[in-house]
């Protein structure tokens, strides 16, 4: 994707060959900074103080940590070491594990004098799968837009909903809810964003508006208690989000908020779409709701925010009383009977175990082993 017509990843191999570097979102979007990741210990640090989020890009970054870390220390015990530190860097985001599992698996039968140089072929090969198949999303969720555009009068906008950043900078490149989004883009149609600002990190005002605004895409930020309106009034035709993990049984863990966003499509008769890569898929988990661990993190993510001030300088103020306990539950699981189709490379699903067992039957062998 684009910042201001330059083409770029959320993260690469440096010219060196062998470091890493990676837009750190932290700093979005005031500032636009690239990290430089040289160890594995940097990688899950990365990963753990959200420099990079996303399911996607946390296990491309993973993959990457893996390399970095044969680099350093190629033995049996380096190998267990670098996935015992990066596998627990961040508990939700089921792509963390899958890429982690990939690249022991294509490292611990080998010898290690040749591993580090097949770890950066298998992590580079990981990155590029995850844009392909992105771009699978992008045509698959585009037929979906191409529809919506028919019942239309001809020139008239269609208007989507999306929540938290499922967007290029959530991934490798594209993106998994905005893919769709940025092919109708180019292809002409007339399509505007609606921007769930995502508290309390503020994903959608601060990430998604900047990529969408960096390269072109209409949108207009709004607050998260908004969409609900915005649906009772018809001036959403459809919401597409991402997530962080689907269950076999087709629940959808995301972002928190997105279940209220399906409540409220559900009521409004509002199609309710979730973009997922084939990674995300847990079928190790049955149920979303009962099995998949919600992250609770730190509670200064809901007291204090961060913004560029009039005279220009970046401050942090607290918005909460001193003395008031919070929550900070970082997901919510939206049932899969309030999603109407989940759009994967291999076509749009239905939100069911039977579907997404036909769709990928090679992660129901991955799972059971």
């Amino acid at each position: 994707m684009k910042v201001d017509g330059k083409h770029f990843r959320s993260i690469w191999r440096e010219r060196d060959g062998w470091s890493v570097g990676a837009i750190d979102q932290r700093r979005l979007p005031h500032e636009f900074v690239i990290a430089k990741l040289t160890s594995c210990e940097d990688a899950a640090v990365a990963i753990r103080d959200m420099l990079v989020r996303g399911a996607p890009l946390i296990g491309a970054t993973a993959a990457y940590g893996m390399a970095l870390a044969m680099r350093a220390d190629a033995s049996d015990a380096g190998l267990r070491r670098a996935y015992d530190t990066l596998v627990v860097a961040r508990p939700t985001a089921i792509n963390l594990k899958w890429a982690l599992d990939e690249m022991r698996a294509a490292l611990a039968p080998i010898d290690p004098a040749e591993r580090a140089e097949a770890a950066y072929v298998r992590a580079d090969e990981i990155v590029e799968q995850d844009v392909e198949i992105n771009r699978g999303i992008a045509a698959n969720g585009l037929a979906l837009i191409e529809a919506i555009v028919a019942r239309k009068t001809p020139g008239e906008t269609v208007n989507v909903l999306t929540h938290c950043n499922a967007g290029w900078l959530a991934t490798v490149d594209w993106g998994t809810a905005t893919a769709p989004i940025y092919l109708a883009h180019e292809r002409g149609i007339k399509i505007h964003v609606w921007v769930d600002e995502t508290r309390p990190r503020n994903q959608g005002a601060s990430l998604t508006a900047w990529e969408l605004g960096h390269h072109g895409v209409p949108h207009t930020v709004i607050p998260d208690n908004t969409g609900g309106h915005l649906m009772q009034h018809g001036m959403v035709d459809l919401a597409i989000v991402g997530t962080d993990r689907v269950a076999a049984n087709g629940d959808v863990c995301n972002k928190i908020g997105t279940y209220l966003k399906a409540l409220a499509a559900h009521d409004n008769g509002v199609p309710f779409y979730v973009a997922l890569p084939s990674p995300t898929i847990d079928f190790a988990v049955d149920d979303g709701i009962r099995d998949i661990p919600i992250e609770q993190r730190s509670g200064v993510e809901v007291t204090d925010m961060t913004g560029r001030t009039a005279d220009g300088r970046l401050e942090t103020v607290r918005i909460v009383p001193e003395g008031s306990p919070v929550a900070n539950y970082a997901f919510d699981v939206t049932p899969a009977r309030l999603v109407t189709g989940l759009i994967t490379e291999r076509g749009v699903l239905k939100p069911d175990r039977a579907s997404l067992a036909a769709a990928f039957p090679e992660r129901i062998a991955a799972a059971a082993e």
